[in-house]
Protein backbone atom coordinates (compact mmCIF):
# COMPACT_ATOMS: atom_id res chain seq x y z
CA UNK A 1 0.00 0.00 0.00
CA UNK A 2 1.52 3.31 -1.08
CA UNK A 3 0.98 6.51 1.39
CA UNK A 4 -1.76 8.07 -0.88
CA UNK A 5 -3.67 4.75 -0.51
CA UNK A 6 -2.75 4.57 3.56
CA UNK A 7 -3.94 8.40 3.52
CA UNK A 8 -7.27 7.72 2.27
CA UNK A 9 -7.98 4.90 4.16
CA UNK A 10 -6.92 6.41 7.33
CA UNK A 11 -8.78 9.57 6.88
CA UNK A 12 -12.54 7.90 6.01
CA UNK A 13 -11.67 5.82 9.17
CA UNK A 14 -11.43 9.02 11.52
CA UNK A 15 -14.29 10.82 9.65
CA UNK A 16 -16.42 7.53 10.85
CA UNK A 17 -15.27 7.77 14.56
CA UNK A 18 -14.50 11.75 14.60
CA UNK A 19 -17.09 12.74 12.25
CA UNK A 20 -16.13 16.68 13.23
CA UNK A 21 -12.16 15.67 11.98
CA UNK A 22 -10.85 18.88 10.26
CA UNK A 23 -8.61 16.36 7.85
CA UNK A 24 -7.29 19.46 6.10
CA UNK A 25 -5.80 20.74 9.64
CA UNK A 26 -3.97 17.57 10.81
CA UNK A 27 -0.64 18.21 12.10
CA UNK A 28 0.56 14.68 11.00
CA UNK A 29 2.78 14.28 13.79
CA UNK A 30 0.51 15.41 16.88
CA UNK A 31 -0.72 12.83 18.94
CA UNK A 32 -4.04 11.86 17.35
CA UNK A 33 -5.66 11.06 20.46
CA UNK A 34 -4.79 14.54 22.15
CA UNK A 35 -5.42 16.40 18.49
CA UNK A 36 -8.87 14.97 17.99
CA UNK A 37 -10.50 14.64 21.64
CA UNK A 38 -10.51 10.88 20.76
CA UNK A 39 -10.66 8.67 24.19
CA UNK A 40 -9.27 4.93 24.19
CA UNK A 41 -12.85 3.05 22.75
CA UNK A 42 -12.43 5.59 19.89
CA UNK A 43 -8.88 4.62 19.52
CA UNK A 44 -9.98 0.90 19.78
CA UNK A 45 -12.63 1.57 17.68
CA UNK A 46 -9.93 2.95 14.50
CA UNK A 47 -7.74 0.19 15.72
CA UNK A 48 -10.29 -2.47 14.88
CA UNK A 49 -11.93 -0.64 12.10
CA UNK A 50 -8.52 -0.77 10.50
CA UNK A 51 -7.84 -4.48 10.79
CA UNK A 52 -11.16 -5.06 9.40
CA UNK A 53 -11.01 -3.00 6.31
CA UNK A 54 -7.40 -4.50 5.29
CA UNK A 55 -7.76 -8.48 7.50
CA UNK A 56 -4.28 -7.42 9.19
CA UNK A 57 -3.63 -7.92 12.79
CA UNK A 58 -3.07 -5.06 14.55
CA UNK A 59 -1.30 -6.68 17.85
CA UNK A 60 -1.68 -4.69 21.33
CA UNK A 61 2.19 -3.64 21.08
CA UNK A 62 1.87 -1.89 18.13
CA UNK A 63 -0.69 0.49 19.14
CA UNK A 64 1.75 3.02 19.81
CA UNK A 65 2.72 2.89 16.47
CA UNK A 66 -0.38 4.36 15.37
CA UNK A 67 -0.36 7.47 17.98
CA UNK A 68 -0.09 10.62 15.09
CA UNK A 69 -1.71 10.45 11.73
CA UNK A 70 2.06 10.26 10.05
CA UNK A 71 2.66 7.11 11.95
CA UNK A 72 -0.14 5.57 10.89
CA UNK A 73 0.04 6.54 7.99
CA UNK A 74 3.69 4.17 7.88
CA UNK A 75 2.23 1.56 9.89
CA UNK A 76 -0.09 0.82 7.06
CA UNK A 77 2.03 1.39 4.23
CA UNK A 78 4.50 -1.40 5.75
CA UNK A 79 1.70 -3.91 7.08
CA UNK A 80 -0.86 -3.82 4.19
CA UNK A 81 0.73 -5.14 0.70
Amino acid sequence: MNATEAEAALTQELRRIAPDVDVAGIDREADLREQFDIDSMDFLNLVTALNKRFGIPIPDADYPRLGSFAAAVAYLGEQVP
